[in-house]
């Protein structure tokens, strides 16, 4: 590995990856925090906008992004990350589409569909004793009954 090997080309996300460089819009602005004279002059803070609706995403996969609840999703359904954790505006670029990657990912996997069952038959005996139980505590608690009277 050489010298040149350093220089930033197009950041390319991890390979099998279902987000596509041209869908994905990315904005410099200013970091926030310390950071020295420096961060008053450079942006090395990245803004990433990915909208969700216009994305080559299979339909299912739109569907569950949308319907997460993630304060980063707006609610015309575009994510925006904010990544200024690097210094290097190309290091916080990769980072932005690192965790825009990870969020897709959560959802690549479809849900399990619950499929409903009846409780077993020592499930429904153990019930009924721990109610049968119970009303006999509460019972001990109550005023005695005159039996004379009624």
């Amino acid at each position: 590995m050489g010298a040149e090997d350093d220089t930033p080309g197009p950041v390319q996300p991890a390979p099998g990856s279902l987000v596509r460089e041209d869908e994905v819009e990315f904005t410099a602005i200013r970091a926030q925090g310390a950071g020295g004279q420096n961060v008053n002059k450079v942006s090395s803070a990245v803004h990433l906008r990915y909208s969700i609706p216009d994305a080559s995403l299979p339909d299912d996969l739109k569907e569950r992004l949308l319907g997460l609840r993630d304060h980063r999703i707006t609610a015309e359904g575009v994510v925006v990350i904010k990544a200024q954790t690097q210094r290097s505006q190309e290091q916080n670029r990769l980072e932005a589409l690192q965790r825009l990657q990870a969020l897709i990912d959560s959802v690549a996997v479809p849900p399990k569909t619950r499929r409903p069952t009846k409780p077993t038959r020592g499930s429904r005996l153990r019930r009924l004793q721990e109610k049968n139980q119970r009303g006999l505590v509460k019972q001990q608690r109550s005023r005695p009954r005159d039996e004379g009277h009624g």
